[in-house]
């Protein structure tokens, strides 16, 4: 089961060509009229360097700005593909879009914000020669971020690695160069609720680090806030690890444990100094106690469940609104 369908122009796009492009280059862009075109002639300027044959596959995420505009008025000759979604489905998704669009021997996804350098671009072509089937990039460090952020950052990655079926690397980048064979893999994934980090360590293949050095922003800010982060790293939690319904299990037979032990120190008491007057304060703090313990086991027992439901829905990951293909293939 695909995620979702592109329209028929978009799937005959390359149909009447029988010589398939060596790379391609996904580059998801939300609200990006500032960086596109600067963003689109560097990846043309850098390709024509490494490779024969290549395209430029840009996805407008629901942008309400420009974005979509100033890549159609990018300079002529080079080999461009536009797709525009309908609405902001989530960078996971316009990712998806491009890569199920990419007809690539292989692929390469790059952020539109030109903080990546693509000169790790050949380094990674030598690693791809090598045998490697994906080779993505990590930050070299975190210094320029806040202490809170690296902080939470290492926590997030030690909780969602905990148990999960795949090594989820903490420093990994989208950035990174995967052969035709794992981007199918990656296409044929039937769920809905995207967690990409996590989809690349999972499907697997032979991988290979690369480290790099982010550079500035071009112009603009970024808009994953503090927000975004919360709910992209809900969906890693619950797509890829299963301990936070387990630990209010252990939770649960602490808490009878203390009870039972409790019980028999009253037991115990009473037998020997007589009855106490119960205390008030002591019934109220155990009940509040116990019952923001249920409630947030219950809340997070609902958000596994709002998965399930988002993938019984079987609704389209994406929905492209709008393509706009330049068929030629660079030689």
């Amino acid at each position: 089961m695909r995620i979702s369908r592109l329209s028929e122009t978009d799937e005959s796009l390359f149909a009447g060509h029988q010589i398939r492009p060596e790379l391609s280059f996904v580059v998801p862009a939300f609200n990006e009229e500032n960086n596109i075109a600067e963003t689109i002639r560097r990846i043309d300027q850098e390709a024509r360097k490494l490779v024969g044959s290549f395209e430029i596959i840009i996805v407008d995420d629901g942008s309400s700005d420009q974005t979509f505009q100033k890549s159609k008025d990018a300079g002529g000759g080079v080999p461009l593909r536009l797709l525009r979604l309908s609405r902001n489905f989530g960078k996971e998704q316009a990712i998806m879009a491009g890569l199920e669009a990419s007809k690539g021997m292989a692929v390469v996804i790059l952020d539109a914000d030109l903080q990546e350098p693509l000169c790790h671009l050949r380094v990674m072509l030598q690693h791809r020669a090598e045998g490697y089937d994906v080779v993505y990039a990590v930050r070299a460090h975190r210094n320029d971020e806040s202490m809170l952020k690296r902080l939470l950052t290492r926590i997030f990655y030690k909780l969602l690695n905990l148990g999960s079926e795949a090594d989820i690397p903490a420093d990994a980048r989208d950035f990174r160069l995967m052969d035709r064979k794992v981007v199918q893999e990656l296409c044929n994934l039937p769920e809905r609720n995207r967690f990409m980090k996590g989809l690349y360590g999972w499907v697997g293949f032979r991988s290979k680090a690369v480290p790099i050095e982010l550079e500035p922003r071009n112009a603009g800010k970024s808009s994953f806030g503090l927000g975004g982060l919360l709910k992209h790293g809900l969906t890693g939690m619950t797509s890829f690890t299963s301990w936070p319904l387990r630990i209010w299990t252990l939770i649960g037979l602490g808490i009878a444990a203390l009870s039972i032990i409790y019980g028999f120190w009253i037991i115990v008491k009473t037998m020997i100094f007589g009855v106490d007057v119960p205390g008030w304060s002591t019934l109220a703090v155990a009940v509040l106690l116990l019952g923001g313990i249920q409630l947030i086991s219950i809340g997070v027992l609902g958000e596994y469940l709002a998965r399930v439901f988002t993938e019984v829905k079987g609704r389209p990951g994406f929905i492209v609104a709008e393509t706009h293909p330049r068929i030629q293939v660079q030689q």
